[in-house]
């Protein structure tokens, strides 16, 4: 990494290092494809990330995939990052009926220019970490607008060097986040301000407080993904400075 920014590290690269901070419950190698399983929570806990070749042909691989899941009681789906390194496995799921679903961007930053545009909040407390999610803070985190399945805090928890940060004043707790640290990078994930806080700078000020966390243990960039409808989350992060790298879609084959 030395030398090198957030934006110069190569799509595949960084895939696997988030591969690393948000893994299945239960994972399967074929080739250079991870398929992962987490009893359904979350589509990249749920999903094959296909970076590489399978080591065999396409059709074989994927009566594999789909066996895999079979197992899982789970629909079979593809993470695919969009870039040329997957360009032609994604034409040929598109003509085989795979349907894309889901588009999402991963946005990375350099740790110190993004915490150096988070204005001070003296006026808000010091935000807490914990290795392990709490009742309170799993309640607290809203996926994709819903409340956790009971399945969430295995998958949540399924890392090395997890944290798991609340912001909490006299009304309570105002909002949570999960980070990991990776080869360098600070993965951000699970990011939710409670709805009576919103506008208040709280979603701001808890990720400036995680940065400075990672930043004392060497973490020297930052990446997380996003939905492309996620318009607020995305405006938040290009205030911190974060940048698009790369973007990709799930693909999903119907009647299986």
């Amino acid at each position: 990494m030395t030398g090198r920014t957030a934006a110069d590290v190569g799509m595949v690269e960084l895939e696997q290092v988030a591969a690393i901070g948000w893994q299945g419950t239960s994972t399967e190698r074929l080739g250079d494809w991870l398929l992962r399983a987490g009893s359904g929570f979350t589509g990249r806990a749920n999903s094959v990330l296909p970076l590489g070749s399978p080591g065999c042909g396409l059709d074989d691989a994927l009566g594999r995939v789909e066996d895999f899941y079979r197992r899982h009681n789970l629909p079979p789906q593809f993470q695919v990052p969009l870039g040329p390194e997957t360009s032609s496995l994604n034409d040929d799921l598109d003509q085989r009926g795979w349907t894309a679903v889901n588009p999402s961007w991963v946005l990375v930053a350099d740790l110190d220019a993004s915490l150096a545009r988070c204005r001070p909040r003296p006026d808000l407390p010091a935000a807490t970490f914990e290795p392990a999610p709490s009742s309170q803070w799993l309640d607290g985190y809203l996926y994709r607008g819903s409340p956790l399945p009971d399945s969430a805090a295995a998958v949540l928890s399924n890392a090395q060097s997890v944290i798991f940060g609340s912001l909490a004043d006299r009304l309570g707790q105002a909002a949570v986040v999960r980070g990991v640290l990776t080869q360098g990078w600070l993965g951000v994930t699970a990011l939710t301000v409670a709805n009576d806080r919103k506008r208040t700078g709280a979603g701001t000020h808890l990720m400036a407080e995680l940065m400075r966390w990672a930043a004392i243990r060497g973490a020297r960039n930052v990446y997380l993904q996003v939905a492309a409808e996620n318009h607020a989350a995305l405006a938040l992060y290009d205030r911190l400075g974060f940048v698009t790298h790369h973007a990709y879609h799930y693909r999903r084959i119907a009647g299986i």
